[in-house]
């Protein structure tokens, strides 16, 4: 008889690559912050701060976003149809308008129900109006059946990473500092990540020198280099890539025969510059020198958890597949139909975002109102935020180009390193901390992105409304920087 007198299952005996995972943004600081915010909410009043501001995530609608008023309506409708048998309080009661019930008409019957199934690569349907969309933003035509409709840009990533890593051996590309969905999703395939490092001088831009020193080292070490990341705009730098820089990073797939994965997911969280992307980018030099990237393989990926949407909770978000052979196709198909299909609501809500209300129409002067304050207010409190860093001593940021957050630089004694050290944190994990525990703002250490050696960061979003606390990261740095002397 066997014993039963422990569990099956203990910390040394689980996946090791789940285990050696990272994922910063929800690390050891963001479980803090819930704790202190449960303990405030108990009504216990004894910390340095009365709230929690969870500036550690791009989540926007925790930290007050409004969500858009035309998405909602027809969501609601999607969700209990029987309103629709009360069409006249819709109307005149409830403030719908009748291009609310329409769309909600045409999604339920495109559906059926969001509490079914749909296709495994989503909703036919919604894929059409996806391709139409790219097509009106790209001005090249886009295909439906290679479209396919994820939990979220994150589910999308995970499964192409599934996709092509095949082995240990299996590299790819990723920038740093990087959003470490791509670190922590590498280290649990077992995979290989080959970091490439952005030129924080010429505001975070891509150095394909870099990249093909890199890409060199990594083949060198016997790994089968496969893809290529880029963040554009980037996370957590905000960046927009140029012209140059995509032509140049296409033309390096080419010759190096890598897959390209375009994490477009900010791109309508545009400040400076222009959004250009990939697919529109491949598909002119295409057309300038037919033949010659007829197999650049190009995977793009867009979200409704960022831009002026802001319904992470939603999950909804899609890839689409350009130049893929059509049996790789059909097992990216097989993976995603393991999952059984993306949530049907975040399906309809990714309908929503890529076909809002247009002028002429009874819900534009609302949606755009609404769209416009959303883009307006983030840019101003990004805009607030870089000027207090410019008053902060030993922090260096560049202006906010775009995104959802700041990525500064901070220059820390060698005294604060020795205090750090002491409890077995790095720099900026430690002054993220003293941060949090003094302030109650949560923000993410650079290290949880990656940087270059030497060098302290940390990430923080300009989601959370209001200037309190942007005054209370200046005075906590004036006092942290005046007792590490």
């Amino acid at each position: 008889m066997g014993s039963t007198a422990g569990r099956r299952l203990n910390i040394n005996n689980i996946n090791p690559h789940v285990k050696a995972a990272k994922y910063a943004v929800r690390g050891e600081l963001a479980v803090k912050s819930e704790e202190y915010r449960a303990y405030l909410q108990g009504g216990l009043t004894d910390l340095p701060f009365s709230q929690v501001v969870s500036a550690n995530i791009g989540n926007p609608q925790q930290l007050d976003q409004k969500p858009i008023t035309f998405f909602r309506q027809v969501l609601s409708v999607l969700e209990n149809p029987t309103l629709l048998n009360h069409e006249d309080v819709l109307l005149n009661q409830l403030g719908y308008k009748p291009d609310v019930l329409e769309r909600a008409r045409w999604l339920l019957k495109q559906v059926g129900s969001v509490g079914a199934y749909s296709a495994s690569n989503g909703v036919p349907a919604i894929r059409q109006s996806i391709a139409d969309f790219l097509e009106r933003r790209d001005g090249f035509p886009a295909k439906q059946s290679d479209i396919y409709l994820s939990a979220g840009a994150s589910s999308g990533v995970n499964t192409l990473l599934h996709v092509i890593c095949a082995d240990e051996k299996s590299g790819i590309l990723v920038p740093i500092p990087q959003y470490p969905l791509y670190t922590a999703s590498l280290s649990v395939l077992n995979a290989t990540c080959v970091p490439y490092h952005l030129d924080e001088s010429k505001n975070w831009g891509t150095d394909l020198d870099v990249i093909k020193k890199s890409f060199e080292e990594a083949k060198a070490n016997g790994v089968d280099v496969r893809a290529i990341v880029i963040i554009n705009p980037g996370n957590p730098t905000g960046a927009s890539l140029s012209e140059e820089d995509i032509r140049s990073v296409i033309e390096f797939a080419r010759q190096e025969r890598l897959v390209l994965l375009a994490d477009e997911v900010y791109q309508t969280n545009v400040f400076i510059g222009e959004f250009i992307s990939f697919k529109r980018m491949l598909r002119q030099m295409q057309k300038e020198q037919p033949g010659a990237y007829d197999n650049v393989e190009l995977a793009s990926l867009h979200s409704v958890s960022k831009g002026m949407v802001g319904e992470c909770g939603h999950r909804g978000g899609y890839f689409e597949l350009v130049g893929f052979d059509p049996e790789v196709q059909a097992e990216i198909y097989k993976f995603v139909s393991i999952m059984l299909c993306a949530p049907v609501i975040g399906q309809c809500l990714v309908d929503l975002m890529v076909n809002p209300p247009q002028p002429g129409q009874p819900s534009y002067e609302l949606y755009k109102k609404e769209y416009d304050a959303i883009y307006g207010g983030l840019r101003e409190r990004a805009y607030a935020l870089h000027k207090a860093f410019e008053q902060m001593e030993g922090v260096e940021c560049g202006e906010p180009q775009g995104s959802m957050y700041l990525f500064p630089t901070i220059n820390l004694s060698p005294k604060a390193a020795e205090a750090a050290a002491a409890e077995g944190r790095t720099p900026d994990e430690f002054y993220c901390m003293r941060l949090l525990e003094a302030t109650g703002v949560c923000v993410v250490p650079g290290s949880g992105f990656g940087q270059k050696d030497g060098s302290l960061h940390f990430r923080t979003t300009f989601l959370a409304p209001g200037t309190e606390w942007v005054g209370s990261i200046i005075k906590f740095h004036s006092e942290f920087m005046d007792k590490y002397r």
